[in-house]
């Protein structure tokens, strides 16, 4: 299954970018401070950041992944972020729609691809050409 992870790759590409997560660890798209939805490149940075869902961090990359996953462990997963971060107690049922909305961007991608976040959107960084 196509799946985001976070990654190192590409940072430093903007003057902005930041990573705290543990490389390969699964990721979401977090939820989005007031300041950050008038201006992804200013207040906090969760605008333009993925949630790494073991670490509890913030990383600006991401890598798109196949990993041996089914839909139902990326539920899971959520589940134990948001009860481990304090957000209550939720059922898979609960979350069904969030991890349709975190898994349908990854059908235009491909493995391999690094991606950077703006709000909702993703963006694909260029693949640096391979040596001749």
């Amino acid at each position: 299954m196509l799946i985001l992870t976070a990654t190192a790759t590409g940072q430093g590409d903007q003057d902005n970018d930041f990573t705290w997560t543990t490389e390969g660890e699964l990721v979401w798209l977090g939820l989005v401070c007031d300041r950050d939805l008038r201006d992804p490149d200013g207040g906090c940075g969760c605008g333009r950041a993925f949630s790494g869902l073991s670490s509890h961090r913030a990383t600006t990359t991401a890598m798109v992944r196949d990993l041996p996953l089914t839909r139902d462990d990326v539920v899971q997963a959520l589940v134990g972020y948001l009860e481990a971060a304090g957000y209550g107690t939720f059922t898979a049922a609960s979350l069904e729609d969030e991890v349709d909305e975190l898994l349908a961007p990854l059908q235009r991608l491909s493995a391999g691809d690094i991606v950077r976040r703006r709000l909702d959107e993703l963006l694909v960084l260029p693949r640096a050409p391979r040596p001749t």
